[in-house]
């Protein structure tokens, strides 16, 4: 299952808080998903990577089955979205992948752990308190950071718009779309 971090309506569609469902929305698209469905308090698509789109999947290779998952829970909540979608799916926690926002890599910069630290990161706080532990794997994208650790212009940072510009933006979905594939093909990061 691919989570997709940010929060749901217009107002928070194109900032760098919600490249998490940025990305999710391209995976989907790109793997022709098909239409998204509301249940477990999101949006999911669900089908086979490469369904149909070729060069996506090696040939010879089975185009293996997912879920990618939007919580429209906003992102403090998004373990109430996951936490019961990943029990519908009977899924251990090492095949859930969420896809986040870091402010504190430069934009642009990708970076793929398993756990680790949270970070301040209440969307990730609130996926490891509902999953019951943090050993999820995480595609971070760097958002980067303003010039101050106040909590009002950091908030104020990563909800307005991106900065760059949307060629930029383009550019660093489709990255993490890749990386996110080689993950789940099993290529390791790149």
């Amino acid at each position: 299952m691919i989570v997709g971090l940010g929060n749901p309506g217009r107002e928070y569609a194109k900032t760098p808080h919600n490249v998490g469902f940025m990305v999710a929305e391209a995976l989907a698209e790109r793997w022709g998903l098909g239409r998204w469905k509301e249940r477990f308090r999101g949006r999911i698509a669900e089908g086979r990577v490469g369904g149909g789109s070729p060069g996506i999947v090696p040939a010879g290779t089975a185009h293996p089955r997912v879920a990618v998952l939007c919580p429209q829970t906003y992102m403090n909540d998004a373990g109430r979205s996951v936490g019961p979608a990943r029990g519908a799916f009977k899924l251990p926690l090492e095949r859930v992948l969420v896809v986040h926002d870091e402010i504190d890599l430069p934009f642009g910069e990708l970076r793929t752990r398993i756990g680790g630290g949270l970070a301040g990161h209440n969307g990730l706080k609130s996926l490891k308190r509902e999953l019951g532990g943090g050993e999820f794997t995480r595609v971070r994208v760097g958002v980067g950071r303003p010039d101050s650790t106040d909590p009002e212009i950091v908030a104020a940072y990563v909800l307005g718009r991106f900065r760059e510009t949307d060629a930029q933006v383009t550019e660093l979905v489709a990255r993490a779309c890749g990386e996110v594939e080689r993950i789940m093909l099993g290529e390791g990061s790149g």
